[in-house]
């Protein structure tokens, strides 16, 4: 079975919203003008309009489970996302979490917040 969840976030320009996740490895693979799908590899990401949302107040939020964390998370850097504490765009960087596994978050520039997850290696059956 191959079922899939993709995350519906706001978007308050769609010009924007392609150009900030085409410097993090984002493709355009449909946009029309209500809705943008963008493509990094499997991860997909689709965006409604939304030109009144307030980014400080933003709730939306979704994870990507990334096979290279600590690559994306250069990549964010190296495409001028801060390490910071408060404002957007901006970045926390990747800690290991209390029940094993390492987040780091990216928060984009409508306040929307995506958790960096470390896909965890495959456990033989033998370690189940």
């Amino acid at each position: 079975m191959n079922d899939l969840a993709i995350p519906n976030l706001p978007s308050r320009s769609f010009d924007r919203t392609q150009e900030f996740y085409r410097r993090l490895g984002f493709t355009l693979a449909y946009r029309d003008d209500e809705w943008m799908i963008l493509n990094r590899g499997r991860v997909v990401l689709e965006f409604f309009v939304h030109p009144g949302l307030d980014p400080l107040a933003s709730w939306f939020s979704c994870c990507l489970r990334l096979d290279e964390l600590s690559e994306f998370y250069e990549l964010c850097k190296s495409a001028g996302v801060e390490e910071k504490g408060s404002g957007y765009p901006r970045l926390h960087p990747p800690e290991e979490q209390d029940g094993g596994g390492r987040m780091g978050a990216l928060i984009d520039l409508d306040g929307t917040l995506l958790r960096l997850i470390q896909n965890r290696a495959a456990r033989s059956p033998a370690t189940h």
